[in-house]
């Protein structure tokens, strides 16, 4: 007996030391103590029950009923202590999240020259399918949905809606059609925003169908059916997806809709090796003080393919979005664009570029030249994504632009 428990030990020792060390003081005596074989200072921990503690364990080394014991002890109290830090690092990046939004009054201020490629090339694109910003996009689908929902109410719901401001112009426009027959709630995990939203709804006379509501979309759980569920540059903040978009999936409505508009790059909003390198090329052509990060108050001479998600929830798995929603949905509309233009155009850079200026407005129509082209070959892969999903069996067609299907627009890690 002593023996095969000695083995045990010894496996254990060398499966579970080296994550000891990174274990908090009040569980590594315990375990220090167990892998020692300390008999006068017996484990006696308790951790909490897991999927370790709820299934048979694998004997493969023949163990004693001590040795069992000893190893479901250690495998519990490890187990404990990762899900201990899971959670201690989830709750501080939802208090960096709320506090990097928490003073954003309008976080849809963009560079002037944005508004100058997005007017010449996004718009035109947008027309095709019979509306002229993502704002008119979720409101045709919504007021589908209520068309659908046919002699009662409808019921709709916004997945990170933080200060409300695109809901709220969304029931405007559908208020403006004479659609006033709805609830949109607008679930975000940020305090201080859903109260500028309150106020938002208040001012704008849409108390009524806008309703803020305190919640994390990562643990949602839907109270109630919806005819559609909107999605506004949220997902890509969201950590545990296919807990949310199974959540989604439950609750909709058997005509209900699925709207997004997101961002579906690389995680952190990093460039794939392809897309860097084009991105670069262009890099050499700006101006130095062009190269200056204004948000992270950087010079960035080199361009660095910086990673948004080290901190809050910023692009966290956002080159999953696509994936899973053709794994779990169907698809009504689908159009997806850009790439290599973003780092130009954004927050970071693009108020560099002067949007009267010949000069920089020929450098923004050749980089976008430059991207389409390679979205249409497939040599490079789009970083947004704007989609009306249903739920499955979908038998109504699918309306994208040019031949940029879902699957198309897939890029698949390295």
């Amino acid at each position: 007996m002593k023996e095969t428990l000695s083995r045990s030990l010894s496996w254990l020792d060398q499966r579970f030391t080296p994550l000891a060390r990174h274990l908090p003081e009040s569980l590594k005596a315990p375990l220090r103590r167990l892998v020692r074989g300390d008999a006068a200072a017996p484990v006696r921990a308790t951790p909490p029950v897991s999927r370790l503690h709820t299934r048979p364990v694998p004997d493969p080394l023949n163990m004693t009923t001590a040795g069992n014991e000893a190893l479901s002890a250690a495998t519990g109290a490890a187990t404990a202590a990762a899900d201990e830090a899971q959670s201690a690092e989830y709750a501080e990046r939802v208090r960096r999240e709320r506090e990097i939004f928490a003073d954003q009054v309008d976080i849809n201020i963009l560079p002037k020259i944005f508004h100058y490629w997005s007017h010449t090339y996004l718009r035109p694109k947008l027309e095709e399918f019979g509306c002229a910003n993502p704002d008119e996009f979720f409101a045709d689908a919504l007021q589908a949905a209520v068309q659908d929902a046919q002699a009662r109410p409808a019921r709709f719901v916004s997945m990170g809606a933080g200060n409300c401001d695109t809901e709220v112009r969304v029931a405007q426009i559908l208020a403006a059609r004479g659609v006033r027959d709805f609830v949109l709630e607008c679930v975000d995990i940020n305090p201080l925003m859903l109260e500028r939203g309150v106020a938002l709804a208040r001012e704008t006379g849409l108390s009524e169908q806008i309703v803020p509501l305190l919640g994390d979309f990562n643990a949602w759980q839907a109270p109630r059916r919806y005819d559609a569920v909107m999605a506004n540059q949220s997902l890509h903040h969201v950590l545990k997806l296919e807990h949310l978009f199974a959540a989604i999936e439950d609750c909709l409505q058997p005509q209900g809709r699925f709207v997004i508009s997101d961002m579906i790059g690389r995680n952190g909003h990093q460039r794939w090796p392809e897309a860097l390198a084009v991105v670069r090329e262009f890099w050499a052509e700006l101006p130095r003080h062009y190269r200056y990060h204004r948000q992270l108050d950087q010079q960035w001479d080199e361009f660095v393919d910086f990673d948004c998600s080290g901190e809050g929830f910023e692009g966290i798995r956002a080159q999953d979005i696509l994936p899973l929603l053709i794994e779990r949905f169907d698809f009504e509309r689908f159009f997806a664009f850009a790439n290599v233009i973003d780092p130009f155009i954004d927050r970071g850079f693009g108020g560099h570029f002067d949007a009267d200026s010949p000069r920089d407005r020929d450098l923004v129509d050749r980089i976008h030249a430059r991207d389409e082209a390679g979205l249409l070959a497939g040599t490079l892969k789009p970083t947004h994504a704007m989609a009306v999903l249903r739920r499955r069996p979908y038998a109504g067609p699918t309306q994208i632009w040019r031949h940029l299907t879902p699957q198309h627009c897939l890029r698949v890690p390295d």
